[in-house]
């Protein structure tokens, strides 16, 4: 899947802007809910991502499974119970990034990336903020976003609740190099 999204988007560019594009094999994606009883962190270095900086276009997918927690048993109620891996086995961001940013130019970028999140099969319209910098040639995009449960039909028993958030802090951290090399 992830390669049909990494030809179709250079298809894209190469017919729309002939360049521009990049992409992302390991973006560092994490998780953090913090409740009464206990907190809960996950983090994976499986992300993938493809960025037209001609379109603004913005791509980024992730298995579910390959987040990973300190404690087994975490991971396991995790992918079977709140996520249901089997049945919804990635989460993704299909967006554009709302400014022109020139990626020849070294600098620090505020943007915002308008489109669609998709967790748990339930597709939420979001305005993600986040930071573009560009360091000779290399381009790494940040951000740091919150995620309600129930937005995504996530659902906490009541008998967790206290150990679940309501709301998921997200840290997303990708290096982008040009598609191709």
């Amino acid at each position: 899947m992830k390669h049909i999204i990494i030809i179709l988007l250079a298809w894209m560019s190469i017919n729309q802007a002939g360049q521009g594009l990049y992409a992302c094999k390991n973006a560092n994606i994490s998780l953090f809910s913090s409740a009464p009883l206990e907190d809960i962190a996950a983090n994976t270095q499986s992300g993938t991502s493809v960025f037209n900086a001609a379109t603004g276009d913005l791509v980024f997918s992730v298995n579910i499974t390959s987040f990973k927690f300190k404690k087994s048993l975490m991971q396991e109620h995790f992918n079977s119970d709140y996520l249901e891996s089997d049945k919804y086995p990635k989460a993704t961001f299909k967006g554009k990034i709302q400014e022109h940013i020139d990626v020849t130019k070294n600098g620090n970028y505020p943007v915002t990336a308008v489109g669609e999140l998709d967790i748990h099969g339930v597709k939420q319209n979001r305005s993600i903020p986040g930071m573009l910098t560009v360091n000779n040639g290399t381009i790494t995009m940040t951000s740091e976003f919150m995620v309600k449960c129930v937005d995504h039909h996530i659902d906490i028993p009541r008998i967790v609740f206290h150990n679940i958030a309501e709301t998921i802090k997200m840290n997303v951290s990708a290096v982008y190099t040009a598609a191709g090399k």
